[in-house]
């Protein structure tokens, strides 16, 4: 099963062209031109992250009790998360966002930006990272999360274009990427979600009804292969990823989703 949240990106092809002839020497100086950020920035939309912001204001029901912050998780083996700075750059404003020391942040609103178009940039490469909402209810014990708030987590995601880059492989995503309310009601277009540590397994908890998720929900669906997780936003992540049911409204908003961490696990069955 292949998830929405499975973000992807498109492969660059190399080009061979002859080299120009270089221009005559002039006797004027060439000025120097110092660039300050990285080649290539992690950069998103900040009227999409507003929009997402929005989206959680409106559907705040979900979640009534819960905060929202923005999160950024590795995506490359070799990803640097420490000392990471976020800026959010128009033609004439430049607005510092904070980064925390879990790689979380809240975004601050500015009608400048917004009216600018302004990005959020990133000192870090594309395709190191991978960028989530982030929406907890305070109070839930370690290893436990809320399924209302994962289905806020969805929609502000989807709504903050933070699932944006496509590959040929994922040809359904055509139609699906772009659709929130799809991608967060339909099992087909499931949310690619990460724990905090490996996981053995997810249970959900509601109202006396307990269940497992089977293992197709665990491990981004257990199919990835050495071609299609450099795709994935789990390529570093898959031990982490699983798929919530946030599409079958059997489960009400307050159903508790218990995580099985593996090193637990494996404590647990320690002689």
């Amino acid at each position: 099963m292949l998830a929405a949240g499975t973000a992807c990106t498109t492969a660059a092809y190399a080009q061979t062209t002859t080299p120009p002839t270089p221009p005559a020497p002039s006797a004027a100086p060439i000025p120097s031109v110092t660039v300050s950020t990285t080649r290539d920035p992690v950069d998103k939309s900040y009227r999409k992250m507003i929009k997402g912001m929005d989206r959680f204001e409106r559907e705040h029901a979900l979640a009534p009790a819960a905060t929202l912050r923005f999160r950024l998780l590795p995506r490359l083996p070799n990803a640097r998360m420490t000392g990471i700075t976020l800026r959010v750059a128009g033609d004439n404003v430049t607005v510092p966002v904070a980064v925390a020391d879990d790689n979380s942040f809240v975004l601050p609103r500015n009608e400048q930006a917004l009216r600018e178009d302004a990005a959020l940039l990133a000192n870090r490469k594309t395709n190191s990272m991978t960028w989530r909402a982030s929406v907890h209810t305070p109070g839930l014990p370690d290893g436990v999360r809320r399924l209302g708030d994962l289905r806020l987590e969805c929609k502000v995601g989807m709504d903050a274009g933070l699932i944006s880059n496509s590959a040929p492989i994922f040809g359904w995503l055509s139609n699906l990427l772009t659709d929130t309310d799809q991608v967060c009601s339909d099992p087909e277009g499931n949310y690619l979600f990460f724990a905090e540590r490996p996981i053995f397994g997810v249970t959900l908890r509601a109202a006396g009804r307990t269940e497992a998720l089977p293992f197709k929900m665990l491990y981004a669906a257990g199919d990835q292969t050495a071609e299609t997780l450099p795709y994935c936003d789990c390529q570093v992540l898959l031990d982490r990823s699983y798929y919530a049911p946030i599409w079958d409204r059997s489960w009400p908003d307050d159903t508790l989703v218990e995580f099985d961490f593996i090193d637990l696990a494996a404590a647990g069955s320690a002689p």
